[in-house]
């Protein structure tokens, strides 16, 4: 699959917010016009850590976007890459756009330093998974969340 991945600008706003509002109902999050208004600036601003990027097929629509940035790793006295969003629209699923994006990601990373990406994805999401599985290594690390 040919696909072209930008930083998304304002004008494509509509296009991120409809594959955001996608992304946010397959993992039954709930989403408001503060969140993406939140989101979308940290996207927008540059002394933001978040960074963006829309992908778009040969015909110039928007299938997906992803969302990452660096992370300080104080045991390597390094900063890693960390993904904290991926997304493909599922009318474009299963034909090659995560593996695109993902190998967009490992050049980005390389080119910020990165001795690695990682993320986190939730357990019976197995047909991402299997993406995954052909790109990263799964780790041994759990992942708690402290509520307050």
């Amino acid at each position: 699959m040919t696909l072209r991945l930008a930083t998304p600008t304002p004008a494509d706003r509509p296009d991120w917010m409809r594959l955001y509002h996608g992304y946010a109902e397959y993992y039954g999050m709930p989403m408001n016009d503060t969140i993406l208004t939140t989101v979308w600036d940290w996207l927008q601003a540059p002394d933001e850590p978040l960074q963006g990027r829309l992908a778009r097929n040969a015909e110039g629509t928007a299938i997906g976007l992803m969302h990452f940035r660096a992370m300080p790793s104080p045991l390597r006295g390094a900063k890693i890459g960390f993904l904290d969003d991926l997304y493909v629209d599922p009318a474009h699923r299963g034909r090659g756009a995560v593996d695109a994006m993902l190998e967009a990601l490992r050049e980005e990373a390389r080119r910020q330093g990165w001795p690695f990406v990682r993320w986190i994805t939730k357990e019976q999401n197995y047909r991402a998974r299997g993406v995954y599985d052909r790109h990263a290594t799964r780790t041994d690390w759990l992942t708690y969340q402290l509520d307050v």
